[in-house]
């Protein structure tokens, strides 16, 4: 999977690089602000009981 992304990045080895760098950015930024909130709410382990 990560040569395929390699491979269709345009531009010489260090604009691969920042275009790589960027999308993990990106990805990371999706995953902390929008999936992970959604998934938190729909979770069980907010209903702790301790004994």
């Amino acid at each position: 999977m990560y040569a395929w992304i390699w491979r269709h990045l345009p531009g010489p080895t260090a604009a691969k690089v920042a275009q790589a760098v960027a999308l993990v950015v990106v990805v990371v930024a999706v995953l902390l602000f929008a999936v992970f909130p959604w998934l938190d709410a729909r979770l069980p382990f907010n209903d702790v009981t301790t004994r």
